[in-house]
């Protein structure tokens, strides 16, 4: 590891943290608008990370490159523990979470990494409580974190002087890279920062027209397209009006696609979408089958009336597949299959390159087919039938790795899962928040789950649920590569 590297990289680093800052000065709008009292600590955090990270972009300003490739997996890991860290400043200086934890930083830094990460898992019983200053940082965290910290940088700052690929594949390892692609990646970048653009503000006029404050609107719109979850109600998006539930249901699903399927579908580029939509069937497909499920047994056996199912069954399912977190209802009451059926689409997950956590809709179908394959051949030994996907072969070294992704996922869950048991929380409730934070859905079992909270939790468990949220956003190996001692070796 050389210094010019370790320069770059706080310089990066720095950048970061300046539109932290410019993020946190925002959250002065509301703190006026409403006269809730935290301006002046908003204009202590604001101007402390801003200072930060001038501090580090000037200083390190002529250091612009980063040899080293490994450092990409370092400079990303280091960038979300830091922008976590100052993420914390409005919670601990406005006092918000000094109540509600016997450990405030603890419970801020979940808070902030459940934010940045866009879990949507909160420490926070009734958030209507908070000031609207701080309602603000919450939703804004998510939609920063949700289309990715790097990539935002990225689209905005094109001459980083850093090898883009590199930072790309670090944190969205998801990405479709399933075939070659003749666009670069800043203009992947730069496309999909303008599809994440235009569909938030398309769904906060139409939140609004269907009669939702603008200041609700924009908090929903910013943590539901973000696939985040947080809201400004305690009751999630419960109490918003059918309609405006609906058209939420539309965002989280929209949010969990390919964001270049959509730039390519919104362009009209009909051609190259017809090679691209056999995980996007998939994820339909697989989305259709559960609501169906859901509805028919929220009718049947919670005996709620069709109307009353099928909004509540859809919406609820949207969320739980695309890992958005947003709860319509109390589902720590519902039948206990329901339950398990949320828990395993949010271990699925939306398409790469969306902002959805899990495992990814695409990995799961190459799974799937990978599997079939498996079975063909122990009935045609000799047959030599290539995997593949958009009517193109998938080489077996993105078969290795989904395999080892998915093994390495099922790994941390049952870790995750026994740490937390270590802790003192019950089985079920481990299990829930396991992969409510692993896959980034949010709301687990028990306490944990439907309008519940993270508060009970001890320092310790709130400790291994952030790290958790990080694996999971990361995709894993991303985090997982820095333990190697190869890593630290020249």
């Amino acid at each position: 590891m050389k210094a010019p590297d370790i320069k770059a990289m706080l310089r990066f680093i720095g950048i970061m943290l300046v539109a932290e800052g410019a993020l946190m000065a925002l959250c002065l709008v509301p703190a006026f608008h409403f006269a809730d009292g935290t301006q002046d600590p908003i204009v202590l955090c604001s101007a402390f990370t801003l200072a930060v990270g001038t501090m580090l972009w000037v200083s390190f300003g002529k250091y612009r490159r980063i040899e080293d490739r490994r450092m990409s997996y370092l400079l990303v890991v280091l960038m979300w523990l830091v922008l976590t860290l100052f993420a914390t400043l409005p919670f601990l200086v406005t006092g918000a979470t000094v109540p509600i934890h016997p450990s405030p930083f603890t419970a801020a830094w979940f808070e902030s990494m459940s934010g940045l990460t866009s879990c949507g898992a909160t420490v926070f019983p009734e958030v209507a409580l908070l000031p609207s200053s701080v309602l603000l940082w919450r939703s804004m965290m998510q939609w920063f974190g949700g289309f990715g910290i790097v990539l935002l940088v990225l689209a905005i700052s094109p001459k980083l002087g850093i090898n883009k690929y590199s930072l790309y594949t670090a944190e969205a390892s998801g990405a479709d890279n399933t075939g070659k692609t003749a666009v670069s990646t800043g203009a992947t970048v730069r496309r999909t920062l303008s599809i994440y653009l235009a569909l938030t503000g398309f769904f906060i006029l139409m939140l609004n027209l269907a009669g939702m404050q603008v200041w609700d609107a924009v908090n929903l719109t910013f943590t539901n397209i973000s696939s985040g979850g947080f809201s400004v109600a305690s009751d999630s998006i419960a109490s918003c009006t059918p309609l405006q539930q609906y058209i939420l249901a539309v965002a989280m699903l929209l949010s969990g696609v390919n964001f270049m399927l959509l730039y390519l579908f919104f362009t009209f580029r009909w051609s190259q979408i017809k090679h691209k939509l056999e995980q996007f069937s998939f994820y339909m497909g697989v989305f259709i089958v559960s609501v169906l499920f859901v509805v028919g047994a929220l009718h049947w056996h919670m005996q709620l009336p069709w109307e009353e199912a099928l909004r509540i069954g859809t919406v609820q399912t949207a969320s739980a597949l695309t890992t958005t977190g947003s709860v319509v209802a109390d589902t720590t009451v519902w039948w206990t299959p329901v339950c398990f059926l949320l828990l395993m689409l949010s271990v699925c997950g939306g398409m790469a390159g969306s902002t959805s956590g899990g495992l990814k809709a695409m990995r799961v179908l190459i799974l799937l087919r990978n599997a079939r394959g498996i079975l063909r051949g122990r009935l045609h030994p000799n047959a030599v039938a290539p995997l593949r996907l958009n009517g193109r072969p998938v080489s077996s070294h993105i078969v290795n790795n989904v395999m080892v992704i998915f093994m390495v996922y099922g790994f941390t869950l049952l870790l995750g899962t026994m740490g937390l048991m270590l802790c003192g929380i019950d089985a079920t409730q481990s299990i829930g928040a396991s992969v409510g934070c692993l896959t980034g859905f949010g709301p687990g079992l028990g306490a944990s789950g439907g309008f519940g909270s993270y508060a009970a939790f001890s320092p310790m468990a709130l400790l291994l649920c952030s790290f958790m949220m990080l694996l999971g956003r990361l995709e894993c190996m991303t985090v997982l590569v820095l333990f190697l001692p190869r890593f630290w070796r020249r």
